[in-house]
């Protein structure tokens, strides 16, 4: 018997290793016959990158072959980064650095004021308002904001989702898009998932067809999406509520001031007086949209309005998700106060450093012109020498358990802000205002005024509705700083050539480089909540016909009204020639 069973086994082991023999001689056999064209495709789709950095350079050398003007250098130099920016060959402040190294070399600007041009006020105060940001999530005054606000406003669904995208669009003109959109999401899965636990809704069903009961074959409901895309789309929105609110903003404004070095620039208070109602109505029509789409509004007996109906049993749940979820901040402490009384602080003292209805807090100092990056300095410092902590108080208490063992640290710590901070959009948003320079400096801007001269035949309304779909369309498919940077300073000589004030195209197309919202790709926010939701790329399609129609028309139309007055741009000026 054991030999029969000897014999047995080593009949298999041979049948199996004469069967993997053949396997592994088909497999290499179709290996072999793989064609040509199949090597090539997969050749290509790993090193396409490489490609583009080696072949995109030698594809533009004959502007400056059979050209010696300053002028081709510097558009060669502008090809070459608007490509690799588009792309993402490279980090995008990789490619913001190459002003420095081809400018002096190919004798477009010296080195000196290249540089100049990625520390200025503009980069100062974006500086300042990240420091801002990173000091307000370090101390979660913006936590307890929002649980404020969701918490007054009310815990039914349509309420729900009108606090979270209020709140969510109001911390973004703050803080980082991104940041926003990660603080709510914890927020609205809570919310969801306490409903779903007590049979007052789902967050995912499972796909049709599917036999497998795993997370990845399970899609989001209406209802999820409906809550996931508004966090998303608020941060966008929200963004551009402010000059400090997204780094376009900032992009915007160091390239209008460095390329029109004699204008009166653009200060906060500006832009707010027309940035926030117009942020405002998109945002409105932005949640109706997602209502109508996905939680049956004006369809009351539609399958997507019964679903969001939780009665005041899930009103109830839903409260006290939000409640139990404020508890566990705890009391106020003197950390979220200090920061919370230097923000206003700061919005004030932007706000009012030159409002134009009032003489402007620095005329009573001095007479030297005051930017809003002293503010911002000024705001950083205190940071660091005011306390986290109020221990000192207590050094001379009865109970020693109560005296300090070490002094309290600042309001915030160097190594917090090393650790978040965004150091490398410094090197895109100087590369931007280094391509401006260079424009000018080389005579690029007055050939791209000529060359564009004969669109002042065109109405003026017409291209600012062009222009803001040409930024959505395009900050759809890179980074929305890498495309301001491209687009803005064409638009600065546009201006220029068909006798418009240049704000009145770039302002817009800077609000447009903000809009995405039909890629997972697109910005950070959508990337966030397509992870978080299991959200496939044809519904961020659908869900984002709605944003995009409304922000274009929505730009278009204000800008034309009340952007022209917000702005003073009621005629073109001597000092844009």
């Amino acid at each position: 018997m054991a030999s029969k069973t000897l014999n047995s086994n080593s009949l298999d082991i041979e049948s199996n290793v004469k069967r993997n023999s053949l396997e592994n001689d088909n497999t290499n056999s179709k290996v072999k016959n793989t064609s040509f064209c199949t090597l090539l495709c997969n050749f290509l789709s790993i090193y396409w990158k490489s490609f583009i950095v080696v072949l995109w350079p030698i594809v533009l050398l004959p502007l400056i072959i059979f050209s010696n003007d300053k002028m081709y250098r510097c558009l060669y130099t502008i090809a070459v980064m608007a490509m690799f920016w588009v792309t993402e060959v490279i980090p995008l402040p990789i490619t913001g650095l190459f002003p420095v190294f081809l400018y002096p070399l190919m004798g477009i600007m010296d080195t000196a004021h290249t540089c100049n041009c990625y520390m200025n006020d503009t980069t100062m105060m974006f500086l300042g308002s990240l420091v801002i940001a990173v000091a307000i999530e370090h101390s979660g005054l913006h936590m307890r904001v929002a649980l404020i606000i969701i918490k007054t406003i009310g815990c039914s669904h349509r309420k729900l989702s009108l606090g979270l995208f209020f709140v969510t669009m109001f911390i973004s003109m703050w803080i980082s898009n991104t940041a926003a959109t990660a603080m709510m999401i914890p927020i609205v899965e809570k919310v969801l998932t306490e409903l779903e636990a007590q049979g007052l809704g789902k967050m995912f069903v499972k796909i049709e067809d599917s036999e497998d009961d795993c997370e990845s074959q399970k899609k989001p409901t209406k209802l999820t999406m409906a809550y996931y895309f508004g966090a998303a789309y608020a941060s966008s929105i929200g963004g551009i509520g402010t000059l400090v609110g997204t780094g376009t903003n900032l992009t915007m404004k160091g390239i209008y001031e460095s390329r029109f070095t004699k204008s009166p620039g653009i200060n906060f208070a500006a832009w707010m007086v027309y940035a926030v109602p117009v942020m405002v109505i998109m945002g409105g029509l932005t949640w109706l949209w997602l209502q109508i789409m996905y939680m049956g509004l004006f369809r009351s007996n539609s399958n997507d309005a019964k679903a969001i109906d939780i009665g005041d049993e899930g009103e109830k749940i839903a409260t006290a998700v939000i409640e139990n979820k404020y508890k566990e901040l705890g009391p106020i402490t003197w950390h979220e106060s200090s920061i919370g009384f230097l923000f206003i602080s700061i919005v004030l003292l932007w706000f009012f450093r030159k409002p134009d209805f009032i003489p402007g807090w620095p005329s009573y100092i001095t007479d030297l012109a005051v930017k809003d990056s002293t503010s911002a300095a000024g705001l950083i410092i205190l940071l660091f020498l005011l306390p986290e902590k109020l221990d000192f108080l207590h050094a001379f208490d009865k109970d020693p358990t109560k005296r300090p063992r070490k002094s309290s640290s600042g309001l915030i710590g160097w190594k917090i802000i090393n650790q978040k901070m965004h150091w490398g959009l410094i090197f895109v948003l100087g590369g931007g205002f280094a391509i401006a320079a260079g424009s000018q400096s080389s005579g690029l801007s007055s050939m791209l005024g000529h060359a564009l001269i004969g669109l002042k035949s065109m109405s003026p309304i017409w291209i600012l509705f062009i222009v803001c779909v040409f930024a959505e369309t395009g900050t759809e498919l890179t980074s929305n700083v890498a495309v301001a940077n491209i687009i803005l300073p064409v638009l600065a000589e546009m201006s220029i050539a068909i006798q418009i004030h240049p704000l009145y195209l770039m302002v817009p197309a800077t609000l447009g480089c903000s809009f995405s919202f039909h890629l997972p790709v697109g910005t950070p926010p959508n990337a966030i909540v397509s992870a978080a939701g299991k959200i496939k790329t044809k519904d961020f399609i659908i869900a984002g016909i709605g944003p995009s129609v409304i922000t274009a028309i929505v730009t278009t139309a204000s800008f034309a009204t009340w952007g022209i007055y917000s702005f003073g741009l009621h005629e073109f000026p001597s000092w844009a020639t």
